[in-house]
């Protein structure tokens, strides 16, 4: 087995998050002291941005269609900051063994900067990250399987790289970009394999900016993130790396971390002086 020492996990959903009905704090942090990770990080959903739902797009997602209006609109509800941080409080207080990090993942702070930061307000979040999940489609907004219905794969991954360096310009309230291949999650069969270099130069400028702007990469394991773009994260002057299972259930936190902090390894970065730190990058 690897010697590697699992990281901790930066990007984890509980029962606080508006779509992880399988989500429960307790039992996520006891599965990451069963791992032995040194923290976790309950980053839970921030979202304003209504969006349009494709028609049986969420067949068998009671919880996410009880959100979607009759001419399939889904608003995410409001946060419950005082009951979330309730709850990190209890856990801290029941696994002691464990650093617990309150936290948020924050979708499109560039577009709502106002509510964004009436939650900020409401206490204190130790790791906030800023995500990119809807894009503009027509009168509305779109999460990519339905991008990807409406319009050419190649089009959709340009425009949410695009997009990326107005997330990084318009707002200020995260330090860690998650998830910066969030389309391939969905990247269409019939579109063939998906080669980030067919995208190399949109992926460099969005990875630049970011970079640019002080902030570290997440390495999102719901897909190994690629090779080549962690290679040019580092190239395009990235400093620093988080990892984030992305977990909406605990059974899967810290899934495939072995082998992700391998490859930051590979590719230079290496833990912070505490192990629930950045990973930072030497040479």
């Amino acid at each position: 087995m690897s010697p590697v020492t699992l990281p901790a996990d930066s990007h984890v959903h509980s029962e606080w998050s508006w779509d992880a009905p399988k989500g429960d704090m307790e039992r996520s942090c006891a599965r990451a002291v069963e791992l032995g990770l040194p923290a976790i990080a309950f980053t839970e959903h921030v979202d304003h941005t209504v969006w349009t739902v494709d028609p049986g797009a969420l067949d068998g997602h009671d919880h996410l269609l009880a959100l979607t209006t009759p001419d399939g609109r889904l608003a995410p509800p409001a946060f419950d900051a005082a009951g979330y941080l309730e709850a990190v409080e209890r856990c801290r207080g029941r696994f002691p063994e464990l650093r617990i990090l309150s936290g948020l993942e924050v979708g499109e702070p560039h577009r709502h900067a106002g509510d964004v930061a009436r939650v900020l307000a409401a206490g204190r979040f130790d790791r906030v990250l800023g995500s990119l999940h809807c894009l503009p489609a027509g009168d509305g907004f779109c999460e990519p399987p339905g991008l990807f219905a409406r319009g050419a794969a190649a089009q959709v991954v340009r425009d949410y790289l695009a997009e990326i360096p107005e997330l990084v310009a318009g707002s200020d309230v995260f330090s860690v970009l998650a998830h910066v291949d969030y389309p391939v999650r969905y990247w269409p069969r019939a579109a063939g394999p998906f080669d980030p270099a067919d995208f190399e130069e949109e992926f460099r400028h969005a990875l630049r900016v970011t970079a640019g702007s002080g902030r570290a990469l997440e390495i999102n394991t719901v897909l190994p993130l690629h090779a080549t773009l962690l290679g040019w994260w580092r190239e395009e002057g990235g400093q620093a790396v988080t990892f984030g299972s992305d977990a909406h259930e605990p059974s899967v936190v810290a899934r495939r971390f072995r082998e992700a902090a391998e490859l930051a390894r590979a590719h230079g970065f290496r833990p912070g002086r505490d192990p629930y730190d950045f990973w930072g990058r030497t040479g």
